[in-house]
């Protein structure tokens, strides 16, 4: 198995998500992708949802996961699947990425020094633990949306 990060070959051509298109106005060109891909490409979403996005301490991240799911449910109701999907991925980066900070010092799971090697999990702040299980609340609650989950079907079976 090889533990070095994903990142280290990545082939930008092949990547389906470009910084310069507005997916609002072309939402064919969105796919859904795995967990979290394109979440930081995707605009005007990014730009939109992003600056609610927090996971230092479970107040901030309640309060972050609550505004991005109010998002996702707004989305929702103006029948924007990239919007609602992105809401859903913002929620569950939040998640991913409180999670690492929760496992590992400073959010590092691998040393760059010491040819990427995996750095000791259980370093990290438990503080981050309790935000992420905020964010994975919400991120479940939007993921189990009977709407969301028939849009994203859909979306799949139509355009990817």
């Amino acid at each position: 198995m090889n533990d070095k990060p994903t990142y280290l070959n990545f082939d930008l051509a092949a990547y389906a998500w470009k910084p310069d298109v507005d997916y609002r106005q072309y939402p064919e060109l969105y796919r859904v992708g795995k967990g979290e891909q394109g979440v930081l490409i995707c605009e005007p979403y990014k730009t939109e949802i992003g600056q609610f996005w927090r996971f230092k301490t479970k107040e901030i991240a309640r309060e972050s996961s609550n505004r991005i799911y109010e998002l996702f449910l707004d989305y929702l109701e103006k029948n924007d699947f990239v919007g609602a999907d992105m809401s859903r991925k913002y929620l569950q980066m939040g998640f991913t990425r409180a999670r690492r900070y929760a496992n590992y010092k400073g959010g590092k799971k691998y040393d760059k020094e010491h040819d990427y090697q995996l750095l000791e999990k259980g370093t990290g702040q438990q503080e981050k633990a309790k935000a992420a299980a905020i964010f994975f609340t919400k991120w479940k609650e939007a993921e189990s949306h009977v709407k969301y989950a028939q849009l994203k079907k859909d979306w799949k079976s139509k355009i990817g």
